[in-house]
């Protein structure tokens, strides 16, 4: 593009060249010796015109629309993605999902825009200005005067102008970010707008973002419009000028009609380039402006990454060791801001361990924390003797199935669904693990939007297209596939029907069978049968024992199973939870 925009800015040269030679031809006192002097010049200036600048124009497109343009754009999104997409679960929950995606879209346009407008503008300009000023000043260093004091006071103008419009350019970005999140959000959660009757007020909340970007666009465009008004005076001073000093040069014999019908046109073609130019340099800061804006949310560095010397995770029995464990969500490291208080806790291999407590005694953070959703901030955790920290984390999550009491699924048919959890599995392995979760019948009754049917309807986005019982059993069905050595169950059956329920507790004592588990509940009732019951109580293990013992030593247990009601226990403290099914 560099080599191309050259050619384009020489080549384009040519043309008032090509005028002022035309022109002392037809003002010759011999018109046949100029021509015999002059004529095969004019002819290569033609042909360069005719074709090397028609030639130039299309290998500059050519590359610009043809391979740029799609190619470095798709390559900066798909980058962004990349990076995005391996931040941090709290990376995710401080900002609007539609907000990131705006920013993974916009900034590949924006960047690439820079980028394009920078070879495209600034470098054509510098060559074809200079290339102009030097032809001015081989016909007659007079006529370049106006030409150069218009360059000084262009690049003032472009100075005072171009770093404020890449400001307010930013704050309507940030402006326009923020509308397209609360629109998603309000969209996301639209079943609850409705359900509360709440229309006018997500009217409001929405046109309060839209306000705000339409302020932060006025006064945006009221310096666009004096940006345009004070260079269109320039130009216009910078023509009238060349014209009246060439008009009196040749009046007072210093030029002749062909230097003048040179600098003319070279001085108009200067300014009508520059508007071409700022407006291509103010969207480069503009654009700039977008891309710092974006950059802010989306490049920042990741969380949580794997340590250098990381190995993938070796599971050979899949005991899951919590070793004096401390966490806080990052507050001020004190006994009453910690959420975890130098835990212990062994689940051996292949045994089935409740975990239970009020809400806000730790389980859900327990269970982040060993899916590294966060690190610890004291003591380990260990699977098989690793710590967890040392191993990569894509490994360590592949060895654990998760089931959650809210399941989301992703907007792809029923059966990519359920392959999430093994990408190789066949299609009679996907139903055999929908049988086994108790997911077939339903499935092959589905329907779409679209007409499919069965495995290949589409679930909606996060599975909205499905009740909460289905959408369980479909997340039942894909960690049966996964078929991972360590199984995490948190209210894995709450949102079934007690007859479903039945029937998948029977089936999770199977899935179950060799595996390490760690339960959470709130309903006591579904986790009975377990071999142990961790009791939770502000951060620490306060008992531990199967079902009958803990109801014999009448402790917290104890009080906790009495004060049930339909086996839900009393919550007393707000508690963060686990939302996605890994």
């Amino acid at each position: 593009m560099l080599a191309a925009s050259l050619c384009v800015a020489l080549l384009d040269t040519v043309v008032p060249i090509f005028i002022g030679r035309l022109v002392g031809l037809m003002t010759a006192s011999d018109p046949v010796a100029a021509l015999a002097a002059d004529g095969r010049t004019l002819l290569v200036l033609a042909a360069l015109f005719l074709f090397a600048r028609p030639a130039a124009v299309f290998l500059d497109c050519l590359m610009r629309l043809n391979a740029v343009l799609p190619g470095i754009t798709t390559e900066i999104r798909w980058q962004n993605h990349w990076h995005v997409v391996r931040q941090s679960w709290s990376f995710f929950q401080n900002d609007f999902a539609g907000r990131i995606a705006n920013r993974v879209m916009n900034t590949a346009n924006s960047l690439r825009e820079s980028v394009v407008s920078s070879i495209r503008a600034i470098w054509y300009i510098a060559v074809y200005g200079l290339s102009a000023l030097v032809v001015m000043l081989t016909s007659h260093p007079v006529l370049a005067i106006p030409t150069i004091v218009w360059m000084v006071a262009y690049a003032t103008f472009l100075r005072i102008f171009v770093p404020r419009m890449r400001d307010l350019s930013r704050a309507s970005s940030e402006a326009r970010s923020q509308v397209m999140g609360r629109v998603v959000d309000s969209y996301t959660n639209i079943l609850t707008v409705k359900l509360f009757a709440r229309a006018r007020d997500e009217d409001a909340h929405v046109r309060e973002s839209l306000d705000e970007h339409e302020q932060r666009m006025q006064r945006h465009m009221r310096w666009s419009t004096l940006f345009v008004g004070t260079l269109a005076a320039m130009n216009a001073l910078l023509v009238t000028s060349t014209a009246v000093l060439g008009g009196w040069l040749w009046y007072h014999g210093a030029a002749t009609p062909a230097v003048v019908a040179t600098a003319i046109p070279l001085a108009w073609q200067v300014s009508n380039m520059a508007g071409w130019v700022s407006w291509e340099v103010s969207g480069i800061f503009e654009n700039v402006g977008v891309v710092q804006e974006g950059m802010d949310s989306i490049a920042r560095p990741l969380a949580l990454v794997d340590a250098p010397d990381a190995v993938p995770l070796s599971v050979t029995k899949g005991e899951v060791r919590f070793d004096r464990v401390r966490f806080s969500y990052g507050r001020p490291a004190d006994q009453n801001a910690a959420v975890l208080h130098d835990l212990d806790l062994v689940v051996r291999s292949g045994e089935r361990v409740g975990v239970v407590g009020r809400s806000g005694a730790g389980k859900s953070t327990l269970v982040n924390l060993l899916l590294r959703f966060h690190d610890v901030e004291g003591g380990a955790i260990r699977v098989d003797g690793q710590d967890i920290r040392t191993v990569t984390q894509e490994s360590l999550r592949g060895a654990i199935g998760v089931v959650t009491q809210d399941t989301s699924l992703l907007h792809r048919s029923i059966a990519d669904n359920i392959r999430y959890g093994r990408p190789d599995a066949t299609q009679a392995q996907i139903e055999a693990a929908a049988m086994r979760a108790h997911a077939h019948e339903f499935i092959l009754a589905l329907r779409d939007w679209k007409d499919r049917t069965g495995y290949d309807a589409h679930a909606g986005e996060r599975g909205v297209k499905l009740s909460g019982g289905q959408r369980q059993r479909v997340a039942l069905a894909r960690v049966i596939l996964k078929d991972a050595p360590i199984l995490v169950l948190d209210e894995a059956t709450s949102a079934l029907d007690s007859e479903i329920e039945a029937a998948i507790q029977e089936q999770l004592d199977t899935i179950m069978e060799g595996k390490t588990v760690i339960a959470i509940a709130h309903r006591l009732s579904t986790i009975v049968r377990m071999d142990r019951l961790v009791v939770l109580d502000r951060g620490r293990v306060v008992e531990s024992g199967p079902h009958a013992q803990l109801l014999a030593a009448n402790g917290l247990y104890a009080k906790l199973w009495a004060r049930q009601s339909g086996g839900f226990l009393g919550e007393e403290i707000e508690e963060r939870p686990l939302e996605a099914t890994a």
